[in-house]
């Protein structure tokens, strides 16, 4: 099974996930979530994305996004690219953070995994986009990674999480903007 991206339609609406190498519960920090919602930010302005949700999990990512430029996996490629190389820089320069040693051993030994990592490797390379083509399926999809949280037992209310747009569709942009999700809000 091939590990490249598959955005069929560059032009459409996608549900990505990725997470950490091993899964790793990376995003426990405030330092790594800034890293995030700055790329994020970064994202919307320079490279064209427009987010419409998205769920910062402790080990994974889920993002309903659209490339206005139509370049759908190099925005996804360079925003993985980047975010590895600012929080692997984090870990190493956080003098807080009490599971380095560990975490940079694990980011290394999935590096030598690979033939063409250098050190470390943070994301998994697989991110399996799924293009939404429907009202129905969007609801469905904005629906999970609204409740992913509350799935993993973290909070009983899917607003309560903090890195979540189910904020945003109680009008809390405390945290990251979205675009205008028309009939969703």
């Amino acid at each position: 099974m091939s590990r490249k991206y598959k955005f069929h339609n560059r032009g459409g609406l996608y549900f990505v996930s990725f997470a950490t190498v091993y899964w790793l519960d990376v995003f426990v920090r405030q330092a790594y979530f800034d890293i995030l919602t700055e790329s994020v930010n970064y994202c919307r302005v320079e490279k064209g994305m427009e987010l419409y949700a998205y769920c910062f999990m402790p080990s994974h990512i889920h993002l309903i996004l659209r490339s206005r430029n139509e370049q759908p996996m190099e925005l996804l490629r360079d925003f993985k690219k980047f975010t590895a190389k600012r929080i692997i820089s984090g870990i190493e320069n956080n003098p807080q953070e009490s599971r380095k040693e560990w975490l940079l051993w694990m980011l290394k030994r999935a590096g030598k995994k690979q033939g063409n990592i250098s050190k470390y490797q943070f994301w998994q390379h697989h991110n399996k986009p799924i293009e939404l083509w429907s009202e129905k399926v969007i609801k469905q999809k904005v629906d999970y990674i609204h409740n992913n949280p509350v799935e993993s037992g973290f909070v009983t209310n899917p607003v309560d999480w903090k890195y979540s747009s189910a904020r945003n569709f109680q009008d809390d942009h405390t945290v990251l903007e979205i675009d205008d999700v028309g009939f969703l809000g």
